[in-house]
């Protein structure tokens, strides 16, 4: 078990679950009837399906806010602030998303509490969103500025809507974040919200990163597939697999959380891991 993921959330094969936001004030689709009360009702009763259901994190984003900016406005950053405080779970750990600014996303952590920040944190890419360059340099620099060294970086090397420039593959772009970059985690993405990537991919990251960090599955999870992907991958994000239909616009359904995380439980037990032995 990575001492990474024993530290943050205390068991092998950590399930990560993404607790989405509606769309935001000032969003193409926000719902100004229900306002910013109504949206927090709706995203509290998600995190409370979570919960119960047992998963080990959540995972708060703006998924909602179709199409996705570069950089975060002020009021979303505001309103997911006052939303995250007043739902974060008191129990377990929690991390944020901004899609797609990491910076807001770290800025959101620090001011949360969060445990973890996941984003896109190297690279260039074309993407649904333009010409998208973060900047890994400024990002950890901004860590250091706010005191917030505990947030650990989750950096996803194939986003989603996006393809990278250049020719370098998943494994050495993953290495490179590791090494130049010196994020805390790699996730693997498939090509949008709800499809996985191939395993293939997974296990060559894995080869090349050699337990280092964690390598974790960032899409595509569900109760019918996460048995298989966790024989590579050290934990999963789940969101799509979690929800009403399995359909990434729905909210959370109990049931499914309760089959997801039965079907991970059988697997810590038949296929635990071993601590790593002490530095």
């Amino acid at each position: 078990m990575s001492s990474l993921l024993r530290d943050l959330f205390g068991v092998e094969r950590p399930v990560i679950a993404m607790a989405h936001f509606g769309p935001l004030p000032g969003t193409p689709l926000y719902d100004a009837g229900r306002g910013v009360d109504g949206l927090a009702d709706a995203l509290g009763s998600d995190v409370r399906a979570l919960l119960e259901g047992g998963v080990d994190a959540v995972l708060f984003c703006n998924e909602g806010d179709r199409p996705y900016p570069l950089e975060a406005p002020a009021a979303a950053l505001a309103t997911m602030a006052r939303v995250i405080a007043e739902l974060r779970p008191a129990d377990r750990p929690f991390g944020v998303d901004y899609l797609w600014d990491a910076m807001g996303a770290l800025s959101l952590a620090a001011a949360t509490g969060a445990a973890f920040m996941r984003e896109v944190v190297v690279g260039v890419y074309e993407s649904d969103m333009g010409l998208w360059a973060p900047d890994a340099a400024e990002l950890l620099r901004y860590r250091r500025q706010l005191g917030a060294e505990h947030v650990r970086v989750f950096h996803n090397v194939t986003p989603e809507f996006a393809s990278p420039l250049g020719s370098r593959s998943p494994p050495e772009r993953a290495r490179s974040a590791l090494t130049s970059s010196l994020v805390d985690a790699i996730l693997v993405a498939g090509p949008r919200a709800g499809a996985p990537p191939e395993k293939a991919t997974i296990a060559a990251i894995q080869a090349e990163i050699r337990g280092e960090v964690p390598v974790l599955l960032n899409t595509g999870a569900r109760a019918e597939n996460v048995a298989d992907f966790l024989e590579i991958a050290d934990g999963v994000i789940v969101g799509s697999g979690l929800k009403v239909d399995g359909y990434t616009w729905n909210p959370v359904d109990p049931a499914r959380v309760r089959a997801f995380m039965s079907v991970v439980r059988q697997v810590r037990a038949d296929r635990p891991r071993a601590a790593p032995a002490p530095a």
